[in-house]
């Protein structure tokens, strides 16, 4: 007759942890890194003023990250992973275009002034003579 091994709870907690840990995925905390990077390259972007500059930019970003957190509520890690990636990058892109044209009208100000500025120094010029 065999003789049973009696099961005692630290061993049957033992097993259980290792079936859970078993379970976990190992694309879950990549994809909720990626999903709060593109969440903050986001609101970069929207600090730099895209959503004035680059609407259609960030509002790409803003889907693309509301669609990645879909994706991680349903543990589509790999969906998840890349719909944030996407996220990021029409993030950024919009925030380089805020930027661009946030340069573009500093430089067409200061440019305006130096003009008017040169009208000035012609006209005082003219009547000196």
């Amino acid at each position: 007759m065999k003789q049973k091994h009696p099961t005692t709870p630290l061993a049957a907690a033992a097993v259980a942890l290792l079936v859970l840990a078993g379970c976990a995925s190992p694309q879950k905390a990549p994809a909720t890194a990626d999903v709060a990077v593109s969440r903050n390259a986001v609101e970069n972007a929207v600090s730099a003023g895209a959503a004035e500059l680059a609407p259609e930019e960030i509002n790409l970003a803003r889907d693309k990250m509301m669609r990645a957190n879909q994706a991680l509520a349903a543990k589509d890690y790999k969906l998840a992973r890349e719909l944030a990636i996407q996220a990021q990058a029409d993030a950024k892109l919009a925030q380089s275009k805020a930027s661009s044209a946030k340069s573009n009208a500093a430089a067409n100000a200061l440019n305006e002034d130096l003009r008017v500025l040169q009208q000035e120094v012609d006209r005082a010029n003219s009547s000196q003579k």
